[in-house]
């Protein structure tokens, strides 16, 4: 338990002693001895307090396009942690029995790592960098950025895999620390959020315009869920949202497995995410990927510029490079945009 941040004392409360959590959108009023609905922010006696700092369930070192993120050093390692606690309640989340387990199951899982300790380990498994990912990295932001600092101090780039639901006040704090983000644009209607995720879609779209407009590398992912959230319409308003905001926005376009609450739906056909890859390039997305489905095509970046293939991939694995040292197309001299997207892990 560590002293939480991003808070305020809610004054003329009925229940004395009520605060309210500034760190997502949600901003919850938390009255004394209970929690918000992440489950693992508490008020204590007045006072907000983070009961998973430095308590990981989770930490290994996997391949960046994993995340995914495939324009950040790509083909590097990044080495991944995450504590207990979600503030989405998404029905289809595939890793539930850790981001649901506080406020499920009741339990607080996890070992105290220090951050230190979570810098030198990705020093040590030589990783380019830090991700805060499984769960949703915002609902242990304290902890995250003390890592964060002394990755920057190491040399190491910093990458949020998230639902996209944090504050404006929770990006002030992260200013020049987070390098990139993949961020969940779980569907493009108010509804879906409300009925699947218990959250609501404006929000999400705020932070991604936020943090292209502040400079971080953003990519997007959005799992196609048959019938539920990937209509032409629907598929189409998302892919020219991204393109107002840049052309260059990765846009990966992923498949669904039944799992969790939502097993009344079908795994989603490659046939829809050649559709969705389609869509999106009409719509003047430059970037935009298939996953799930290693073999299926639109795995690979292609130039903007020629059309050549420089970096052609399978899976996690990137198969073929034809980026000069500074990120060039070899083919046409065309810059790729990225971070890091010429160096060689």
């Amino acid at each position: 338990m560590r002293p939480a941040e991003l808070w305020e004392t809610v004054e003329g409360a009925r229940e004395p002693d009520t605060v309210r959590c500034r760190l997502c959108h949600h901003r919850c009023r938390i009255a004394p001895a209970r929690r918000g609905l992440c489950g693992v922010r508490e008020n204590r006696d007045g006072s907000l307090v983070t009961l998973v700092y430095g308590r990981l369930v989770a930490r290994n070192a996997d391949p960046i396009e994993k995340k995914p993120l495939f324009h950040v050093a790509p083909g590097s390692m990044s080495y991944s942690i995450a504590t207990a606690g979600c503030n989405f309640r998404c029905g289809h989340c595939q890793n539930y029995q850790i981001s649901q387990a506080v406020t499920e199951l009741g339990m607080l899982p996890g070992r105290f790592v220090p951050a230190r300790a979570v810098v030198e380990d990705a020093v040590a498994a030589g990783c380019r960098s830090v991700a805060y990912t499984y769960t949703e990295p915002t609902v242990f932001f304290e902890y995250a950025r003390d890592c964060m600092t002394l990755a920057h101090e190491a040399g190491l780039l910093n990458v949020f895999v998230t639902n996209g639901y944090m504050s404006p006040e929770c990006l002030d704090a992260l200013e020049g620390l987070l390098d990139a983000a993949n961020v969940d644009l779980k569907a493009m209607t108010d509804g879906f959020y409300r009925s699947v995720c218990g959250a609501r879609l404006q929000p999400v779209l705020d932070t991604i315009a936020e943090l292209v407009r502040r400079g971080v590398w953003v990519e997007v992912t959005t799992l196609l869920i048959p019938g539920r959230n990937d209509s032409d319409d629907e598929l189409r308003e998302a892919a020219r949202f991204l393109r107002g905001l840049s052309p260059d926005i990765p846009w990966h376009v992923t498949g669904f497995f039944p799992t969790y609450r939502l097993t009344d739906a079908p795994p989603t056909p490659a046939a829809t995410l050649i559709r969705a890859w389609e869509i999106g390039l009409e719509e003047g997305l430059r970037f935009v990927y298939t996953g799930n489905r290693p073999g299926h095509g639109g795995e690979d970046t292609v130039c903007p510029s020629c059309g050549a293939v420089v970096l052609g991939r399978l899976g996690y694995a990137v198969t073929a490079r034809n980026l000069d040292p500074e990120g060039r197309c070899r083919r046409c001299g065309a810059a790729v945009p990225g971070l890091e997207m010429g160096e060689r892990p």
